[in-house]
């Protein structure tokens, strides 16, 4: 891939990334806590969410280094579960709201996809499908500091929550000990996990 095409890639990746932790905090702001407001971060100007590495840096090396999977970050929206409105579920969609932001994404461009619409962009619509299926899967593996574990501790039986509920927060506590296990996992399964994100924006928009 030319430098051109992997800066184009990478552009896709940052808004697509900042579009999910925007949803974090319109999430959280419905449900009562104006924190991420306040933060200056309900916004889609790059600027405040833009994370160097998880941004910019991993994105372009995965690209330019010809990895069959690329994934990226933005800052973290900050919100407070202590603000939440009582409920099971209250942090869960806050976590969930991110995913579904790209999910939403994917199936909004896969349908210009589908209906030929600006036909010549096709494979830039189809790239952007394909980006967010990855955020999508990607941040739904059920392992902190991923959305994916506050989804799935929402989902169990209340008798397994407590247990789950102080090995999510201890492992939130160190974040990158989460974020390289993460990492371990989908590099030593990058072909399955490109496979997968391939299939499922294929099956998305008809290509």
């Amino acid at each position: 891939m030319d430098i051109v095409s992997a800066v184009f890639l990478v552009v896709i990746i940052i808004f697509s990334a900042i579009i999910h932790e925007v949803m974090h905090g319109y999430a959280a702001d419905k449900l009562g806590d104006p924190t991420a407001r306040y933060a200056g971060r309900l916004t889609l100007n790059p600027i405040p969410h833009i994370d160097p590495i998880g941004s910019i840096l991993l994105p372009l090396v995965l690209v330019l280094s010809g990895s069959p999977i690329f994934f990226g970050w933005a800052k973290p929206v900050p919100y407070n579960p202590y603000n939440l409105r009582p409920g099971r579920f209250s942090e869960a969609i806050v976590a969930g709201a991110g995913p579904a932001s790209n999910a939403v994404i994917a199936i909004v461009f896969g349908i210009i996809v589908r209906l030929g619409v600006f036909a010549t962009l096709s494979d830039f619509f189809f790239l952007i499908v394909v980006v967010n299926v990855m955020l999508c899967i990607f941040n739904l593996i059920p392992i902190p500091p991923l959305d994916g574990s506050k989804v799935l501790e929402a989902l169990l039986p209340r008798s397994w929550q407590y247990g789950y509920n102080r090995w999510r927060h201890s492992m939130e506590r160190n974040p990158f000990v989460g974020t390289l296990l993460v990492i371990i996992i989908v590099l030593l399964l990058g072909g399955v996990f490109s496979n997968l994100i391939y299939d499922v924006a294929s099956a998305i928009a008809g290509a």
